[in-house]
Parts: C-alpha cells; sequence; structure tokens
C-alpha cells in the first residue's frame, strides 16, 4: 500500500482514464439493480492497464449496483490518492457534512444514473440543498440518460450553477446519425461552458458496430466544435459491465486513435480537459 501512495505523488499528467468501476462480487448489492457481477474488477487490474498504456491518472465512479455504499471505491482510491479522483453515488437528502467527507477521501462529483429510472424534476425543492452544496464544492453532475431527455435535466442542474458531465456521448441512437434533432440540441449545450461530454463506452450507443464506430467519427469533430478542447473527457469505461465477452482495454484505446485521429485532440480528451474538469 505504502509504494501505491508514495510512488505517484509529483508525476505529470499524461493521460488520464476518466471513466473506470471497481467492484467485487461478494459486495452488497442494491435490490433494484439491472446488472449483477460474477467476477472482481480490482484496482490492481485497472491500474496495469493505465500503465501499460501511459495513462498518470484515472477517475473512479461508483457502479450503480453497488448504490449509496461508496466504501470500496474510497479504500481504492485511498491506496492511491495522488492518482486517482473518483465520482460518488449519494442520497438525495445527504448532508453536507457527508460531501465534505467524500470531498476529504478524493471525491470530485456526484452521478445521478437514471437509466431506467422515472424522469426526476431536479428543479424541485427536496433536490436543491444537494445540488447547491455541489455547486458550492466545486464538484460536477454527472448525468447517465437517453439523450431525449438530457437538455432538460442539464438546464435544471445549471440553474442551481452545477457543472455537469454528460456520460458516454448522451447516450444517443448512434443509426440515427448526428444529423438528428436530439444530438444537435446535446451540441449546444456546449455554449454554458459549464457542460461536459464524456467520449466514452462507444457499445452502449444501440446500434451495430458499424453504425457505432461511424456515429463517433463524426460526431467527434462536432463535439470539439461545440465543446471546444477543454470541455471533452475520454473514459474507458472497464471492466465493460455486460460488454466483457467483447470488449477489452486495449481495444477502447486503439478506438480512440481511430475516432480522434488528431494528436491535439486526445491530448484534449486524456490531458486537458480532465485536469480542467477533475483538478488534476
Amino acid at each position: 500500500m505504502n509504494d501505491l501512495m508514495t510512488s505517484h505523488r509529483n508525476i505529470p499528467v499524461t493521460g488520464v482514464d476518466s471513466h473506470a468501476h471497481v467492484f467485487g462480487q461478494a459486495l452488497a448489492l442494491t435490490a433494484a439493480r439491472r446488472y449483477t457481477p460474477a467476477y472482481d474488477a480490482t484496482l490492481a487490474a485497472w491500474l496495469g492497464h493505465l500503465d501499460a498504456h501511459g495513462l498518470s491518472h484515472g477517475v473512479l465512479v461508483q457502479p450503480s449496483f453497488l448504490g449509496t455504499d461508496n466504501s470500496y471505491m474510497l479504500a481504492a482510491i485511498a491506496r492511491a490518492p495522488h492518482r486517482l479522483k473518483g465520482v460518488a453515488v449519494v442520497e438525495e437528502g445527504a448532508s453536507a457534512e457527508q460531501l465534505d467527507a467524500l470531498a476529504g477521501q478524493g471525491i470530485v462529483g456526484i452521478r445521478l444514473n437514471l437509466i431506467g429510472k422515472p424522469m426526476p424534476d431536479l428543479g424541485a425543492p427536496h433536490w436543491k440543498p444537494l445540488l447547491r452544496k455541489v455547486a458550492q464544492m466545486g464538484w460536477h453532475v454527472e448525468l447517465h440518460r437517453q439523450i431525449e431527455d438530457i437538455p432538460a435535466l442539464c438546464r435544471a442542474l445549471l440553474a442551481q450553477g452545477c457543472k455537469v458531465v454528460i456520460d458516454h456521448f448522451g447516450r444517443p441512437r448512434a443509426g440515427l446519425g448526428v444529423q438528428h434533432e436530439t444530438f444537435a440540441q446535446l451540441l449546444a449545450l456546449g455554449a454554458s461552458e459549464r457542460v461536459w461530454v464524456k467520449v466514452s463506452a462507444l457499445y452502449r450507443l444501440g446500434g451495430t458496430a458499424t453504425e457505432n464506430l461511424a456515429f463517433a467519427e463524426a460526431a467527434v469533430p462536432q463535439l470539439f466544435e461545440h465543446f471546444g478542447e477543454r470541455q471533452l473527457v475520454w473514459g474507458s469505461d472497464w471492466p465493460h459491465t455486460q460488454h466483457e465477452e467483447q470488449i477489452d482495454y486495449a481495444s477502447q484505446v486503439e478506438l480512440l486513435e481511430r475516432i480522434a485521429p488528431q494528436q491535439r485532440w486526445r491530448d484534449s480528451l486524456m490531458i486537458e480537459g480532465p485536469k480542467a474538469l477533475f483538478g488534476f
């Protein structure tokens, strides 16, 4: 443990994986989960992938099936605190003291995984204390939801002063292409300068492999045009839950080089964007 904690104190940011998960199959899982892991996704395995690809830092995201018990992720961050940060899942009524404690353990944002859930009214009074505290702390709110609902959710969060991170390209339907109105509405959010998009998990876009790739190749230049070079980040989505048999880490790095062929784009996605968002 001490080697992990001391060997990366002052390393430069050579690349950031901005979206990955760690978990163990023996952990207590939420009753309402959509997925049950049958394997362990360990910190050591993920750090091995980072090292193999020359990536200096990473961001862990609390998986939905662990609910609001962030302890496993926090323990992982504590093993390499100068290298890692995290995004937690919290109760709507989480107190300021609870959030401050998480901040002291490397947490920089909260995630709202709304896939398969009713559309929340984030402007409702019971959300305001949490969202205002998140904004005051300089944290972001990470949204995981289909693209149709992203603009309304973003507007509600921006009205509370929050920074927003949109997961996995906004979960568009790749087969509809980048000209579809839902993607145009997502692009318009770049004008706020307080919204980031994760270029990640292409395999979650609902199309064939060919459709997903074609979408990403067309989308990335438009994302840079509308969001700029400091409001986009890349994530591996390791360990690629529900797609473990078809996807591996190396393939995601190779895919990034294909959909972001310019070196300055890759530097933005893996260095400049994460530094601006996460404070590395």
